[in-house]
């Protein structure tokens, strides 16, 4: 039971474009909406929701179009976890993107998101240019993961497919908390002297 939520971004953006084009005046380039924010907020989440709309803004940047496809709990949608798979347009290339986001009791979420894309070239000279400075670990003889100590959380993992590469960018973030929201308020000290009342 997934839920497709098409954009119609190209129309829009043809629109937007005709009428800039009818006043004489030369119109910015349009941006793609983001369309899983739009779909997840939709279906009732929230509190992942800032998580979710920093990953797929990121994610979409620069694309000509976007679709997705939503899964989430409809039982407790604010509460379970969200997971998406985002199909992405760009000039000359196509590529996927998944994102997940998973609240716990503290309010905070643990996120995921990878994004799936061939190049035409051989893995290893994408790892010449791309990937010098970092660890590489090798699984198979065809898949081969690469680190880098200054991003702990993330990884770049290369899979032989000639003629060309497949390259998976994967990024994994515990316990993150929207850095706009609002602190929660501390409890109140107990005056000098006297113990803490237990509860």
């Amino acid at each position: 039971m997934n839920v497709l939520a098409r954009s119609s971004v190209a129309a829009w953006t043809l629109a937007i474009a005709g009428s800039a084009l009818a006043q004489g005046v030369l119109a910015p380039p349009a941006q793609p909406q983001d369309t899983l924010t739009r779909a997840a907020a939709s279906v009732g989440i929230q509190r992942c929701l800032p998580a979710i709309t920093r990953l797929a803004t990121l994610t979409v940047q620069g694309s000509r179009a976007h679709d997705v496809l939503l899964d989430w709990d409809r039982k407790r949608p604010d509460a379970g976890p969200v997971f998406s798979l985002v199909g992405i347009q760009y000039p000359n290339a196509g590529v996927a993107a998944s994102i997940t986001a998973i609240p716990d009791d503290s309010g905070a979420c643990t996120v995921s998101a990878e994004r799936i894309s061939v190049a035409p070239f051989t893995c290893a000279s994408v790892a010449e240019q791309e990937l010098k400075n970092y660890k590489r670990t090798p699984l198979l003889p065809i898949y081969t993961v690469y680190t880098d100590d200054k991003e702990p959380t993330s990884s770049v993992s290369l899979i032989d497919s000639p003629p060309g590469c497949l390259v998976i960018r994967r990024y994994v973030e515990y316990g993150w908390r929207d850095p706009n929201a609002p602190m929660p308020a501390a409890a109140p000290a107990a005056p000098a002297g006297q113990a803490p009342k237990r509860r």
